[in-house]
């Protein structure tokens, strides 16, 4: 069985790890599978919505600590034995790292489903998603320090962004392991749901996305994460020019039209 699991039914896809005796750490096949299926998505005319979510009683993990045992980088192949700090820093920027970025180039809503531990990288997987629901029973910390690492996969950048600079280093000092309400308190996660109620909701907040007027979606995620780094003058130019697009797209009309005759909209 594959390390990582592709799968898209209509205008959702579904990207689930796929090692649940390892509690889905991470491997060299899961990573280039992960890859793969993102560049999918971000080709895709036909896939509007991405969930992310683990097998078996863990979301994620994050890296593989047997392999750092054996004296290899996260991500390296077990025929590399000659590793090195170079190797380590190239094993993540080529593979892992390319995670983020990928997912830069997104601009379709991408939901975690986490259910069980979230750890570290593991963790930070789930930072890089647009939102996240999580099982009460949930339980996520950033990891790294206990393995006497750095948050190599993005944590630095994500976390803080969420929870502020201060809860972010706290996180990352003392590897505090985190319940799925406080992790909520603090803003890591959007929503947490019963347990058995983890599935049902996300595909449901899934296909309620999916099925509403994409383009609209899509311009409004572009819009909130490119002001992050914008002046307010250039966020109202970019935000007026997608107004002056959307508003010449059928949606937009079959929106209003929607409104005046008291129905719902049935958006393309």
């Amino acid at each position: 069985m594959a390390d990582l699991l592709f799968d898209v039914d209509g205008k959702i896809a579904t990207i689930t790890l796929n090692r649940p005796e390892q509690m889905n750490a991470f491997s060299e096949e899961m990573i280039e599978r992960w890859l793969q299926a993102l560049e999918e998505v971000r080709d895709s005319d036909t896939i509007r919505v991405v969930i992310v979510k683990g097998n078996g009683k863990a979301f994620c993990t994050g890296g593989d600590i047997k392999a750092m045992g054996e004296g290899r980088g996260f991500y390296e192949s077990r025929d590399d034995i000659s590793s090195t700090g170079l190797a380590r820093k190239n094993s993540l920027w080529k593979k892992i790292q390319r995670v983020p970025l990928l997912l830069e180039e997104i601009d379709k809503p991408v939901i975690a489903q986490m259910h069980g531990f979230a750890l570290g990288a593991g963790l930070d997987m789930a930072l890089m998603c647009d939102i996240r629901i999580a099982a009460a029973s949930a339980k996520m910390a950033e990891s790294y320090v206990n393995v006497g690492i750095v948050p190599g996969d993005g944590a630095a950048y994500f976390l803080p962004r969420l929870v502020g600079i201060d809860q972010a280093l706290d996180m990352l000092w003392t590897a505090r392991m985190h319940t799925a309400t406080e992790a909520k308190e603090k803003g890591l996660v959007t929503f947490v749901v019963p347990d058995e109620e983890l599935e049902t909701y996300t595909k449901a907040y899934a296909e309620k996305l999916a099925n509403g007027p994409i383009e609209v979606i899509k311009f409004v995620k572009r819009a909130v994460y490119q002001s992050q780094q914008m002046s307010l003058r250039a966020s109202l130019d970019y935000i007026s020019s997608a107004m002056g697009l959307v508003t010449e797209l059928p949606d937009y009309q079959e929106g209003v039209s929607a409104i005046q005759e008291k129905r719902k909209p049935k958006f393309t």
